[in-house]
C-alpha cells in the first residue's frame, strides 16, 4: 500500500465519486410526495406592508398552500436571537432586532421574504407567487455603511435612536492615547472593505419532512454545522427536545462560511411540512441567491499608527464601522467585527492598541462570516497602514516591517488586544518569501515592463489570523465484527477534503487501511455531537479529537492483545498497526484484535466486548496560522487593466496533514481574495436601495485567466496548543491576498502620483485614478 500517513501528498479519496457525477448534493435529495416552495421577496429596500392578498394565488393551478408571517406567528413559533454581551456607547443594551421568518409589517431590504407559496410543481409555485398582491408603502432607505452611520440618516428601525446596534471596544485607550501624544510620526488612513457574496457552486436549499408517528422533524440542508442547526431548531424555534429533530447534510457545493445555520428557509420548510403532512422542498434560484443569502465583509476602518523617530511602532488605533445589515438574527451576525479585533496588530510588536467598532444597521442583507471572517480585513488595514507609514517617513517598507516584526525569542507574545501568539517565525517566513520571489531582481523586471509601456508593482504582506476557537469537537471510531471500521466526525466537510485528511490521521495512529474505513459526517442521527466546520477548526480540533479516540483504541487493544498473546499488558507495544510482545516477534494486528473483541471468549475478564471509542477535544487557546504573501502585478496605464504576474505564499499552518490539499486550500483562498480586490462587490443603488449586482451579469468573479501560477511553500512551526500541532489552513490564503494584491497595485501606480484607491480595483477605477493623478500633476 502507498504511504498514507500525516504529511503525505495523498490525492483526495472523495474526488473519484465527485468527478464521476456520483456526489450527493442538495439538489440530489428528493422525498416521495414532496411539494415545492417559492418565496415572495420584497422588491423594496424599505417599505411598510399595507396588505397581502393571496386570494387569486390560492386559486391558481397546483397550489397547496400560501403562508404569511401572520400564519407563522399564530402557531407560536420561536425566533432565534443574539446573546453576545454587547452594549451601546451610552451603556444601554445593544439593539439587536430579530429576523422574522416572514415579514408581517415592514420589509427592510430587497429580498426580505413576505410570503411562502407551495404547489405541486416548482413552475406552479412560481406562477402563483406572481399572483400574490402586496400593497407596499415605500419608505426612505440607506444601504451605504458610512451613510447609515450618520446621525441624520433614514432609520432602519424606529425603535432605535440611530442606526448603531452597539459599540464594542478593546484595548487600553488611555495608554494608547499617551503613546500617540509622544509619537514622532502618526499615519492616518481610511480604508473601505467592500461587501461581497460567496457565489458558491450550488445555491442553498432545504427539504423538510415531518413524521407524525414519531412526532419528529427531518431537515435535509447544505449547512456547515448540522448539530447546531438541530439545536437551534429544537430549542429556539419548535421548542422540542433535540431528539425530535434530525438534520442531514450530504455533499455541499461550496460554503465559505455563508452557508451557516441561521436561515429562515430551514424552519419554514419544516413548519410547512408539519402543517401539510408532506415534505416541502425549497431550492434557491441562482438569480435569487444574492437577495436571499447573507453577505460578507462591508466595513470601513479608520486606522492610525504611531511611530517613534526610528520607525518603531508605539501604538495603534482603529475606529471601524461594521455593517450588520437590517437584522441581528443571532451571534453569527456579530462574529466578523468581533473576530477582526485581535489580529489587527498583525505580526508586529505594538506596545498598546485601542479598537472601537460601531455595529451599523442598514437596509441590506445581514452580514455574516465569510472566508476569513474579519481576519483578511484586519491584515488589510495594518499592512496598508505600514505601506503608508513607510512612504511618509521615507523608509523602505520591507525594512519598516523588519524593525517591528515579532521575533521568536519573545514568544509567547501577548498582544495588547488579547490574542496570545504561542509560536511563529515571522521574519524567517518573510525572508523566504523575498528570496523565492526574487525581490532583488524586481527593479529589472519593472524596467522591462516599462519598456513595454506597462507599470509593474510589488506587494508583500505578512498575515496572521486567529483560528480554531476554544470550542469542543467530536470524533468516533467504530469497528465492525469483520475488522473494518467506521470513522464518524462532528465537523462537516464542504469541499476541504476531510475524508482524506482524517483517514490519513487514522492511518498514522492505527495503521488502518483507508479502503476499509467508512467515513461519516453531516447526520445528527449517526454522529453523536459536533460543532461543525468554521474558523479553520476542523483539522485542529476535530483532528485532535480523532487522535485522542485513536489513543483510546490502542489502550483497549493492548488489553485484548495481551490476552490473545498470553502476555502482560505492560509488555505490549503498538506500532504500524500491530500489537507486539516487547523483545519478541509475537504479534497480532489491530484488525485481528478488533475481530477478537466481538467474541466474548477471546476478551479478557473485565474488558467490555466490542471495539469502539470516541473522544471530544476542547483546546485551551486559539491558534495563529501565519504567512507571507508576495504578489507582482502589471498595469496597462491606457486601460487600467491589472494583470497578476506572479504570486507566492510561504505559510505556517503548523503540522501539515496533506501538502496537496493544503495547497488547494491556499489557492482557493487566494482566488477569493484576488476576486474581492479586482472585481467583486455587492452594489446597491444609493437612492432606491435596489440591488444592482443580483446576477452573474453584474457581479464579477475571477476566472482562470484572472490568476497566475500560485507557488505555495510551507514553513511549519507546530503549536503546542493541540496534540496534532496544527494551526488551521482553510482561510489562510484569503487573509493575505487582500493586502498583498492591493499593495502591489498601489506600488505600480505610485510613480504616477496615485496615493489612494479603494477596492475593487477594476480597470475603470484604476484608469480613473491615473487620469485624476495626471490632472493633479498638470
Amino acid at each position: 500500500m502507498m504511504k498514507f500517513g500525516i504529511g503525505q501528498p495523498v490525492r483526495r479519496l472523495e474526488d473519484t465519486r465527485l468527478v464521476r457525477g456520483q456526489g450527493r448534493f442538495q439538489d440530489d435529495t428528493h422525498l416521495h410526495g414532496q411539494v415545492y416552495a417559492v418565496f415572495l421577496r420584497s422588491p423594496h429596500a424599505h417599505a411598510r406592508i399595507r396588505s397581502i392578498d393571496t386570494r387569486a394565488a390560492l386559486e391558481a393551478p397546483g397550489v397547496v398552500a400560501i403562508y404569511t408571517g401572520a400564519d407563522y406567528a399564530a402557531d407560536g413559533m420561536g425566533m432565534p436571537k443574539a446573546t453576545m454581551p454587547r452594549k451601546k456607547a451610552d451603556g444601554s443594551p445593544m439593539f439587536a432586532p430579530q429576523r422574522p421568518a416572514l415579514v408581517i409589517d415592514r420589509v427592510r431590504y430587497v429580498g426580505d421574504p413576505v410570503a411562502m407559496v407551495i404547489a405541486h410543481s416548482l413552475a406552479q409555485a412560481k406562477d402563483a407567487a406572481e399572483l400574490v398582491a402586496v400593497d407596499y408603502e415605500a419608505l426612505s432607505s440607506v444601504t451605504s455603511t458610512a451613510a447609515a452611520a450618520e446621525p441624520d440618516s433614514p432609520r432602519v428601525w424606529d425603535e432605535n435612536a440611530d442606526n448603531i446596534s452597539h459599540t464594542y471596544e478593546r484595548g487600553d485607550r488611555a495608554a494608547t492615547e499617551a503613546a500617540f501624544a509622544r509619537a514622532h510620526h502618526i499615519v492616518r488612513r481610511r480604508y473601505v472593505i467592500t461587501r461581497v457574496h460567496a457565489q458558491y457552486m450550488e445555491p442553498r436549499g432545504a427539504l423538510g419532512s415531518y413524521d407524525p408517528g414519531e412526532d419528529r422533524f427531518t431537515l435535509y440542508a447544505d449547512v456547515n454545522y448540522p448539530h447546531r442547526v438541530r439545536n437551534m431548531l429544537a430549542n429556539q424555534v419548535f421548542k422540542v427536545p433535540e431528539s425530535k429533530v434530525r438534520v442531514v447534510c450530504h455533499d455541499v457545493g461550496g460554503g465559505f462560511g455563508i452557508k451557516g445555520w441561521q436561515y429562515i428557509e430551514h424552519r419554514l420548510t419544516l413548519w410547512a411540512a408539519r402543517k401539510l403532512g408532506r415534505p416541502v422542498r425549497w431550492t434557491c434560484e441562482r438569480s435569487e441567491t444574492v437577495m436571499a443569502d447573507e453577505h460578507g465583509r462591508d466595513n470601513i476602518g479608520e486606522i492610525e499608527l504611531a511611530l517613534d523617530k526610528d520607525g518603531v511602532f508605539i501604538g495603534l488605533r482603529l475606529n471601524m464601522q461594521a455593517n450588520l445589515g437590517a437584522y441581528v438574527a443571532s451571534d453569527r451576525q456579530l462574529l466578523t467585527p468581533f473576530g477582526m479585533i485581535g489580529t489587527v496588530i498583525g505580526v508586529y510588536r505594538t506596545p498598546c492598541a485601542y479598537v472601537r467598532i460601531d455595529a451599523v444597521l442598514s437596509n441590506t442583507n445581514p452580514t455574516a462570516p465569510y472566508r476569513g471572517a474579519g481576519r483578511p480585513e484586519a491584515i488589510y488595514l495594518i499592512e496598508r497602514a505600514i505601506e503608508a507609514a513607510a512612504q511618509e517617513m521615507g523608509i523602505d517598507p520591507i525594512d519598516l516591517r523588519r524593525r517591528n516584526i515579532i521575533p521568536p525569542a519573545v514568544m509567547p507574545y501577548k498582544s495588547p488586544l488579547g490574542p496570545l501568539y504561542d509560536c511563529g517565525e515571522f521574519e524567517k517566513g518573510m525572508d523566504m518569501a523575498l528570496q523565492a520571489a526574487d525581490h532583488a531582481g524586481f527593479a529589472a523586471r519593472q524596467a522591462e515592463s516599462a519598456r513595454r509601456g506597462k507599470l509593474r508593482g510589488f506587494g508583500l504582506a505578512n498575515a496572521i489570523e486567529q483560528a480554531a476557537g476554544a470550542q469542543p469537537e467530536y470524533a468516533e471510531i467504530r469497528f465492525n465484527p469483520s475488522g473494518t471500521a467506521m470513522l464518524l466526525m462532528g465537523t462537516k466537510t464542504h469541499g476541504q477534503g476531510h475524508e482524506t485528511a482524517f483517514k490519513q490521521i487514522l492511518h498514522q495512529r492505527l495503521g488502518i487501511d483507508p479502503r476499509e474505513v467508512q467515513y461519516i459526517d453531516g447526520d445528527t442521527d449517526r454522529v453523536a455531537f459536533g460543532m461543525g466546520s468554521n474558523g479553520s477548526r476542523s483539522m485542529v480540533i476535530g483532528g485532535s479529537a480523532l487522535v485522542l479516540a485513536s489513543d483510546k483504541m490502542v489502550a483497549k487493544g493492548k488489553l485484548i492483545a495481551a490476552h490473545l498473546l498470553e502476555a502482560a499488558a505492560a509488555d505490549i507495544t503498538f506500532a504500524d498497526g500491530k500489537f507486539t510482545v516487547a523483545g519478541t516477534d509475537r504479534a497480532v494486528t489491530l484488525k485481528q484484535v478488533a475481530m477478537a473483541s466481538f467474541q466474548p471468549g477471546r476478551v479478557p475478564p473485565g474488558v467490555e466486548p466490542g471495539f469502539f471509542e470516541h473522544a471530544t477535544f476542547t483546546p485551551t487557546h486559539d491558534t495563529y496560522p501565519n504567512s507571507c504573501h508576495v504578489c507582482e502585478v502589471e498595469i496597462d496605464p491606457e486601460t487600467g487593466t491589472v494583470q497578476l504576474m506572479s504570486y507566492l505564499v510561504v505559510d505556517d499552518v503548523g503540522t501539515v496533514i496533506n501538502p496537496l490539499t493544503l495547497k488547494g486550500q491556499i489557492h482557493g483562498g487566494v482566488a477569493q481574495g484576488v476576486g474581492q480586490i479586482l472585481m467583486e462587490q455587492v452594489v446597491y443603488d444609493p437612492e432606491s436601495g435596489q440591488l444592482l449586482t443580483g446576477s452573474f451579469m453584474d457581479y464579477a468573479m475571477p476566472r482562470a485567466d484572472t490568476l497566475c501560477d500560485i507557488t505555495v511553500t510551507s514553513k511549519p512551526v507546530p503549536t503546542k496548543f493541540n496534540v496534532l500541532g496544527a494551526k488551521g489552513a482553510g482561510e489562510a490564503g484569503c487573509v493575505g491576498a487582500l493586502p498583498s494584491v492591493m499593495i502591489a497595485i498601489m506600488n505600480a501606480l505610485a510613480p504616477l502620483g496615485v496615493r489612494e484607491l479603494d477596492m475593487p480595483a477594476t480597470s475603470h477605477r484604476v484608469w480613473q485614478a491615473i487620469q485624476d493623478a495626471r490632472a493633479n500633476q498638470a
